[in-house]
């Protein structure tokens, strides 16, 4: 698969400390012509929560873009999505899809040499390697990579690759220039005082990723 540039992530944890909607993201990204976006949740899915993964998923399809769900398949299914993203500490990418067959594009997230070569021979789409740089989406982030380490573990794959850990709009060309298909971007989606509209935001997004 091709992946976009762009790989914006909807993460309900930090929308919701900086007061923002789901909802209102995903409709900014759909605007936005965004090729790909995931869902992430890492709390309890109620049925209330169950609903903003639908919802977010419709506007998101509509839009023209891939959904891709964080960690749960049971919930990518529901929710009528067209991908699903495992970590480390998920159930194995085999076992999602034995799941999910061939509906669904899988990713899987890897942090290190050790965990990339074993990914590699995984059933899954593509692959996912940070953090990057220093991140504070995470409590407890796995060592960071670097673009040196990024450039050198790029020639261990030939699947598509997500970078993903601190990547802004100041360093998102190295991250690419250093071998990554694409970026997955979650914090700086966001103006830091929201004195800049998501709308603006992401022209800046996609003029920087523009060939």
């Amino acid at each position: 698969m091709r992946l976009p540039r762009l790989y914006p992530i909807i993460d309900t944890a930090f929308l919701a400390l900086r007061g923002l909607d789901p909802l209102e993201m995903a409709r900014a990204l759909a605007d936005a012509g965004v090729g790909i976006a995931q869902f992430r949740h890492k709390g309890l899915y109620t049925r209330e929560r169950l609903a903003l993964a639908e919802q977010v998923g419709v506007i998101i399809r509509e839009g023209g873009g891939l959904y891709v769900v964080d960690d749960r398949a049971d919930v990518a299914l529901m929710a009528a999505a067209g991908g699903v993203h495992v970590g480390q500490d998920d159930l194995p990418p085999a076992a999602i899809r034995n799941v999910v067959r061939d509906a669904m594009v899988v990713g899987f997230s890897t942090h290190n040499e050790e965990q990339l070569r074993a990914a590699n021979d995984e059933p899954v789409d593509y692959l996912a390697l940070g953090p990057i740089f220093g991140t504070a989406s995470k409590d407890k982030p796995d060592p960071t990579v670097g673009l040196t380490e990024l450039a050198r573990l790029r020639r261990l794959t030939d699947k598509p690759l997500v970078a993903i850990g601190g990547i802004t709009r100041a360093n998102a060309r190295q991250v690419l220039d250093a071998g990554a298909d694409s970026v997955a971007v979650i914090s700086d989606l966001v103006g830091e005082d929201l004195a800049t509209s998501l709308a603006e935001r992401l022209a800046e997004w996609l003029e920087v990723l523009r060939d």
